[in-house]
Formats: C-alpha cells, sequence, structure tokens
C-alpha cells in the first residue's frame, strides 16, 4: 500500500493504516436496529447505563452560572489533582501528591501523551491478548513494535514475570490492565507487585491501567502499581467506576521525570482538558457520590451473577473469570464454528436485537471465537437478554 504524498497524490498515512475498534461497528448496527425495531438489548458498550453522580450534575449547574470555563493548567486545575491525590492515598494507602497526578482528556488522551513521552518508533512494548485493542493499535501508529503475550486461563488472562523472562530482551514497556477488558480478571497483588519489580530492575516502564478500579467481586483485591514502584505509571479515569464516560477525563500518576516532556507535549497537543468536566469531578470522589457509585457495583454484581449462572445453561461454559470491571467474556467456538463471532454476533443482533461485542477486537488471534458481554445496563435488560438468546439458540 502506498501512503502519503507521492508523485502529487495525496494519500493516508501509514500510521493511519492500523485496525478499527470493531465494537464500534457493532454500536452503529445497534442505533440503526434501534431506530427500526425499537428491542435492541445492548450488552457491547463498555460503559455504565447510569449518568454522573448527583453531586457532579449539582456541581455543573452551579459551575456554569459562576466559572469562566477557560484555559486551565495543562495537567488540570489544582483541586481536582488534590481530589485525585487523596482517592489514591486512601484506597491504596500509599503517599500520592498534587505534583504527582497529570489529568488528561479521557484516559486515552493519556495513553497516547505517554506513549509519546516515553517510547520511540521501534521501541518494543508487550501487551497482554486478550486485551483492550486501544493499546496495541495507538501504539502501532506511533510506530512501536508491539508484542503481544499470549494470556489464557492458566494464567488467568494476565501476564506474568516468567513471560517476561522468555522475551529475548527487556521491553521498552508493559501494559498491565487490573481488572482487565474484556476479560474482567484481577492481578494478584503478589503478582503485580512482582511485575513492577521486574520492569524496574530491567528498565521497563509498567503501564499499570487501574480505570476500572472500584468495581470488583467477591474478596479479590485490586491493588495499585505504585504500591510497589514509583517508577511506573498508572492510569485513572472518571469513566467507568465514576460513571462518566462522556466527560472525557482521565489522570495518570507519573515519576518525575516524565513530567516535563508530558508537559511539552500536552500544553501542545490539547493545552488543557475540558474545563467543565475538571471542575464538576472534584465533586466524584465524594463521600455522597461514593455511595451512589458503590450502589451501582451492587446492581452490576448481581447482573454478573445472572450471566455467570445463566450462560452456562445455554452451553456456553468457558468463561473467563469475571473479578472485575463489567463484562464476561466466554468463548462460543462451538456455537458459531467457521461462521465466526463476529458474523455470529452480527446474526443475534438481526434476529432479537440482543448486541455483544464479537472479540476479534480483544484477541488478534483467537478473538473470532470470543464474544464479550457488558452487564452494566439494567437487571431486567440481562434477564430479557438471556431469554431470548435461549430462544434463539433453542
Amino acid at each position: 500500500m502506498w501512503f502519503g504524498y507521492r508523485r502529487g497524490v495525496r494519500s493516508e498515512s501509514r500510521r493511519s493504516d492500523i485496525q478499527t475498534f470493531h465494537v464500534m461497528d457493532v454500536w452503529k448496527a445497534a442505533t440503526e436496529r434501534q431506530r427500526t425495531h425499537g428491542d435492541v438489548l445492548t450488552l457491547a458498550a463498555g460503559q455504565p447505563s447510569t449518568p454522573a453522580p448527583a453531586p457532579v450534575l449539582r456541581a455543573t449547574r452551579e459551575i456554569l452560572g459562576t466559572e469562566l470555563l477557560g484555559y486551565t493548567e495543562t495537567f488540570g486545575i489544582l483541586p481536582l489533582r488534590e481530589a485525585i491525590a487523596r482517592y489514591h492515598s486512601e484506597r491504596s494507602g500509599i503517599a500520592v501528591d498534587a505534583e504527582d497526578v497529570v489529568v488528561t482528556t479521557g484516559s486515552s488522551g493519556a495513553f497516547t501523551l505517554l506513549f509519546l513521552a516515553a517510547f520511540d518508533e521501534g521501541d518494543t512494548v508487550v501487551v497482554a491478548r486478550p486485551g483492550y485493542p486501544a493499546y496495541r493499535n495507538t501504539l502501532a501508529a506511533l510506530g512501536c513494535n508491539v508484542v503481544e503475550l499470549d494470556c489464557g486461563p492458566a494464567t488467568r488472562y494476565q501476564p506474568t514475570v516468567d513471560m517476561l523472562e522468555a522475551l529475548p530482551s527487556p521491553p521498552a514497556g508493559l501494559i498491565v490492565a487490573s481488572p482487565a477488558n474484556p476479560t474482567g480478571t484481577v492481578i494478584s497483588p503478589e503478582e503485580l507487585a512482582a511485575l513492577a519489580t521486574w520492569c524496574e530492575q530491567h528498565g521497563t516502564l509498567l503501564i499499570s491501567d487501574e480505570i476500572y478500579h472500584g468495581i470488583g467481586y467477591g474478596d479479590q483485591h485490586t491493588s495499585s502499581a505504585w504500591e510497589t514502584s514509583r517508577e511506573s505509571v498508572v492510569i485513572g479515569s472518571v469513566s467507568k467506576y465514576f460513571s462518566m464516560t462522556g466527560w472525557r477525563l482521565g489522570w495518570m500518576l507519573v515519576p518525575t521525570y516524565l513530567r516535563r516532556p508530558l508537559q511539552r507535549l500536552a500544553s501542545n497537543m490539547t493545552v488543557c482538558p475540558p474545563a467543565i468536566s475538571q471542575y464538576a469531578a472534584i465533586e466524584a470522589f465524594s463521600d455522597e457520590a461514593k455511595v451512589e457509585l458503590d450502589g451501582h457495583v451492587q446492581r452490576y454484581a448481581v447482573n454478573r451473577e445472572l450471566l455467570l449462572t445463566g450462560l452456562p445453561k445455554l452451553g456456553i461454559t468457558e468463561l473467563a473469570p469475571a473479578d472485575g470491571a463489567f463484562y464476561v467474556y466466554a468463548d462460543i467456538g462451538h456455537l458459531c464454528g467457521d461462521e465466526g463471532a463476529t458474523a455470529w454476533c452480527a446474526r443475534l443482533l438481526t434476529d432479537t436485537g440482543v448486541a455483544l461485542a464479537p472479540g476479534i477486537d480483544f484477541d488478534t488471534v483467537h478473538g473470532n471465537r470470543m464474544v464479550r458481554l457488558s452487564f452494566a445496563g439494567a437487571t431486567a435488560d440481562i434477564q430479557e437478554a438471556l431469554t431470548r438468546l435461549e430462544k434463539w439458540l433453542g
């Protein structure tokens, strides 16, 4: 394929030749189905089905009448950075200062800025497979060499130190997510500490995606990479637990040496995160908001149990351990056969109005036999989706 300006003809750049995010195609098809039939149950969306917490909404109304809402500091307003620092200190028992916090335009903005600040073209960065596709695709667009570690049931879909030791040489970076998307699995505190220690000893930047912290089940403990190594980077967001996806606000905890390069990049690329989201998000960390948000997690737990007990009754028995987040990752290879999960999901939507995310986004090798089901919606929708699925499979 020929890219760029060649012989007087404009064409797309090489860096844009990456995989699309296929779940967006599912959302588009589900929107059309809803328009024509009005019966869609979406278990494909990786977002809460609830609005921002009540104190955030109240603060937003007040802010609209009291704040200029112009540019802010590039790394975010001080009161928000202080609130985020307190959140980490109280949650993980670690000392975090506002100066450690870099507020960004969503966690997606955090990853792009961080990849630009920390890695050069050709650097090797390791990710888990299955995993969130934007890691792989953004790194590829920036010219990095992405190495996928095949992480299956034997390691609970998470990378291990043994996998890193088996690499030809230490990579420039390693990305881990706990709880993970799409599997929901959590890295044990001991294993995360071992990964953080190995990375610090070998000059590998550990990037710990912790945006699903707060959404956990049973006795699984989600620890933070900064509990072991402050040479790592922690990624956070108000999108998942805090139920504020469209507000586009994330953050990083970063070691000192990355702050200046991040400031140079962010001031040029985004100037600052959205001002109204910053001011409003301070209230997301309030005690009142926490009560409301923990109520969402209780509903997720009910929905999770419905799927973990209902899917095996339909013959879907190979499920990843859903320790946290709001996903069940399931093997449907015996149902979709050669058709593959992408076509199978399309038929399911056409025939029943139930939207699931095919696994091809998350696993470039085994994904076309997998599906991800989100249980962040209403409990009645989960029940009805299982009923429709049972009839369709019957």
